[in-house]
């Protein structure tokens, strides 16, 4: 137990709201919570939880979060442990309810602001589960920049079914299964009851994984706390253990702006790059950098993406999930591997107090005779798996996610949707076929809005067996559980005007990945043709938080996050 006397110092935020006579209300409203006199005398530690039934990402966060009060009153602090919200992707996925995922993200970055600015907190531990709590909880820690550790809720277990693993992802397929007569309703049950066992995220390297990947690489999380599984003795061990850090840091001085740099952010995008992680981390981090007042463009991606290369077998494109290789080590030997080849910056600062190379010292390699994560000398692809292209449909950029194992190629024929009920009919009923380029538009920040993930209609495409002879593309975004030959953000949107919204049906469209382009064969003449009859859809939101978001929002190029015309 530290000296009380040093509480002063500590007590930046807390002290003004309690100290003196004249804060006696604010007192009486903290004994009724629970506080002793004592505790008015320690710093306050905010513990943001995303706790909530809705999805089995967050079902548990509730007991990491004792936990990590427990620890955070150990070291010496007065924990208060508040909630946000969580939506779930999977369940909302290919629905109207969709739009409010990406949204998600900025009402938890703003809620978690509003409670910490409010109460005083002199620092904080976040915790999230599903995909947009990660970016949110870190944008609020970036914004309020008071001593501040994350944690990663953990990753769910596999499915079982026939001495195969299933998770979410191979419950989408399935449904393009069935479409395609593959199999038939009972065999969608077994592997509909059997996907999702328990708590925590998705299981394959998707998005909530590569975010809790990444969020340690930035150094905002303790070693390997994004690779545990979400019902663990280490998991509930790794929550005490940042309880404690958050006083730690706070002691330190170490606030997220110390440790979230331009340095740290090209650590995480080399780290999901070796992972083969999602496409959704080009937008998060572009919000992340954005909070941080960081200089961070989409071409930043293909520049490291050009050094680093694949390492990792894991899905949704590879044959491993999350929980096998938390079993080998999780993430911070192939942290030490990437530091060794000279890919990571080992000076940045994190929450241990400690650099990044100074917590990788001492850690051991991955056993010997594993397959999941492969030696340089035998990548899964010599260089990065998200690829920017640019071209007349995208001359603001686009994001898409090559394995290698799609080609990296595609010419085809446009087969034009206005959003994705509209494409998702049409796959199942049959009528995408070999060749076709499916586009998915006025699905975009603010043409959707919200940018909705099309995870749907790409594993409907890849249960059909057509991964390979279809693209998808769209200025909508995808799950991380999205693979096939797909290419998302296109900036401008289609509700912008961009060349996305003059597309039609039967147009030639190539996409090439090694010339890092994508365009549409059709003339100037036509272009300017189809552009004086073309008109700006109306808004399908004038009221509540889809309508703000669409006023809001920058474009996928930028992040969509809804503060950009702030910039000073």
């Amino acid at each position: 137990m530290n000296d009380k006397s040093s509480y002063g110092e500590l007590r930046k935020f807390s002290g003004p709201l309690v100290d003196g006579a004249e804060r006696a209300p604010s007192r009486a409203m903290l004994h009724a919570v629970g506080f002793k006199e004592e505790d008015f005398k320690k710093p306050q530690i905010g513990i943001a939880s995303t706790w909530s039934q809705v999805t089995p990402c967050n079902m548990h966060i509730d007991e990491l979060a004792r936990e990590a009060a427990a620890g955070a009153d150990e070291a010496g602090g007065k924990a208060i442990i508040f909630n946000t919200i969580t939506i779930s992707d999977g369940i909302s996925m290919g629905s109207e309810g969709m739009k409010y995922s990406l949204v998600s993200r900025e009402v938890i970055a703003d809620s978690i602001e509003t409670v910490a600015g409010c109460q005083g907190f002199d620092a904080l531990v976040t915790l999230g589960g599903c995909d947009k709590n990660m970016p949110g909880c870190v944008i609020a820690m970036l914004r309020l920049n008071r001593p501040s550790v994350f944690i990663y809720g953990g990753t769910i277990l596999p499915g079982c079914l026939s001495n195969k693993n299933l998770d979410i992802v191979s419950v989408f397929e399935a449904v393009g299964q069935r479409a395609k007569g593959k199999i038939d309703d009972s065999q969608l049950g077994q592997i509909e009851r059997c996907a999702i066992p328990g708590p925590g995220s998705c299981g394959g390297m998707y998005t909530a994984n590569t975010m809790a990947c990444a969020i340690e690489a930035m150094g905002l999380s303790l070693p390997n706390s994004s690779a545990m599984a979400a019902v663990s003795p280490e998991k509930r061990a790794d929550s005490r253990a940042a309880g404690r850090a958050a006083y730690g840091v706070l002691e330190k001085g170490i606030r997220p702006l110390d440790i979230v740099t331009r340095k740290s952010l090209e650590n995480a995008i080399t780290v999901i790059t070796a992972l083969g992680g999602s496409t959704n981390a080009v937008l998060h981090f572009l919000a992340i950098a954005h909070t941080a007042r960081i200089k961070l463009e989409i071409d930043d991606f293909k520049r490291i993406g050009k050094r680093v290369p694949v390492l990792a077998d894991l899905k949704p494109s590879g044959r491993f999930v999350m929980s096998e290789l938390v079993k080998i080590g999780g993430l911070v030997p192939l942290m030490k591997r990437l530091l060794e080849k000279g890919l990571l910056h080992g000076d940045c600062m994190t929450v241990t107090g400690k650099t990044l190379e100074e917590n990788l010292r001492n850690c051991g390699d991955y056993p010997s005779g594993q397959e999941i994560i492969r030696p340089f000398s035998d990548p899964i692809k010599k260089t990065g798996h998200l690829v920017i292209l640019r071209g007349n449909l995208a001359p603001g950029g686009a994001v898409a996610k090559i394995s290698g194992k799609e080609g990296e190629r595609f010419e085809g024929t446009a087969k034009v949707y206005g959003g994705e009920e509209e494409a998702m009919k049409a796959i199942l009923a049959g009528k995408v076929v070999k060749g076709d380029v499916v586009v998915i538009r006025y699905e975009g920040p603010r043409g959707g809005p919200g940018m909705r993930e099309m995870l749907a209609p790409t594993s409907a495409i890849m249960g059909e067996g057509l991964g390979k002879d279809v693209a998808l593309i769209t200025d909508g975004r995808f799950s991380g559980g999205t693979h096939g030959f797909v290419v998302g953000h296109i900036t401008p949107e289609a509700y912008d005007g961009g060349l996305l919204a003059l597309v039609k049906s039967g147009d030639r469209i190539v996409i090439d990945a090694r010339a890092q382009e994508i365009r549409l064969e059709i003339s100037a003449a036509e272009m300017r043709k189809r552009r004086k009859v073309w008109k700006k859809p109306k808004p399908r939101y004038t009221r509540g938080v889809l309508a703000k978001f669409a006023h809001l929002t920058a474009d996928a190029s930028h992040g969509a996050v809804t503060d950009e015309g702030l910039r000073l």
